[in-house]
């Protein structure tokens, strides 16, 4: 099978076309966009009316920027599990998967699909606000590298957390249990580990900082603040990792989670059938 037929394939048509041809689709990307539109703006009428006769400075574009990227972050990290944990329970609910296995698509090309089928609406909304961020360039305050750093970010955490949704979904026959458990660990990942290094903090040894400071960059919002604030990584490292910023940590803990995550799901895709003695 050539990898043409691999990416255009039955499973993601019917999947594009389930996802993509409702009405609901066009009205959600309506309303967020409405929403993120309405937050911008009123943060700049805010802004504006506190600072008088000095008006909308290049500071707070800037700090408008790290509002909007927190809020997409957020979103982010509550949609892709939400997309994903039921793509391959789903189907074993609705005594389809064995029908799918049947085919003549490969185990990798089932989940690779089923993964960018349920993420790619994620990616259209994402991607859709980049009119609002063109507000920031008004005013100044962020670089273009840095707004193309952002979205990395975004595209990092839904391909690891969507793989996290999607192994649970291979390994879990309940579509419930699976979401349950993929934002378990999403939370586990995001929130615990990060209470931790805060707490990690208050122990003055070099050793406490350092742990402190990985297990921080773990965390998709501190890693992103890391870009724009170079002496925040050393809040945590102190002067031990001279050099080192949290998003460093960050990229490569997430690409080998999303690849571990991938080929888990691949490998539990298909039952094994047990051997006889």
């Amino acid at each position: 099978m050539s990898w043409k037929q691999k990416w255009i394939n039955p499973v993601l048509e019917k999947e594009f076309r389930l996802r993509m041809r409702t009405i609901r689709s066009p009205l959600a990307l309506l309303a967020y966009l409405v929403v993120i539109g309405l937050l911008a703006l009123g943060y700049i009428y805010l802004e504006m009316h506190n600072r008088g006769s000095r008006g909308f400075t290049p500071e707070s574009s800037r700090m408008l920027f790290y509002f909007l990227s927190g809020a997409q972050l957020v979103l982010v990290c509550f949609m892709a599990p939400g997309l994903t944990a039921g793509v391959i329970s789903g189907e074993r609910e609705k005594q389809t998967l064995n029908i799918l296995l049947t085919t003549q698509q490969s185990s990798t090309t089932i989940i690779l699909s089923k993964l960018f089928s349920a993420l790619s609406f994620m990616f259209l909304i994402v991607f859709a606000t980049l009119p609002v961020y063109s507000i920031v360039f008004l005013f100044g305050g962020i670089s273009p590298g840095q707004l193309v750093a952002v979205f990395g970010f975004y595209v990092l955490v839904m391909i690891a957390l969507g793989s996290l949704g999607v192994l649970f979904s291979t390994l879990l026959k309940k579509t419930v249990v699976s979401l349950i458990v993929t934002y378990g660990v999403g939370l586990f990942l995001y929130v615990f580990t990060g209470l931790a290094a805060i707490f990690i903090m208050g122990v003055t040894n070099n050793a406490a900082r350092e742990l402190s400071g990985i297990l921080i960059g773990i965390n998709p919002l501190a890693a992103m603040i890391s870009i724009f604030e170079p002496n925040f990584s050393q809040e945590f490292f102190g002067g031990s990792w001279t050099g080192i910023k949290l998003w460093h940590l960050f990229v490569p803990f997430h690409l080998i989670l999303a690849a571990v995550a991938m080929l888990l799901s691949i490998r539990f895709l298909r039952p094994r059938l047990k051997r006889h003695r």
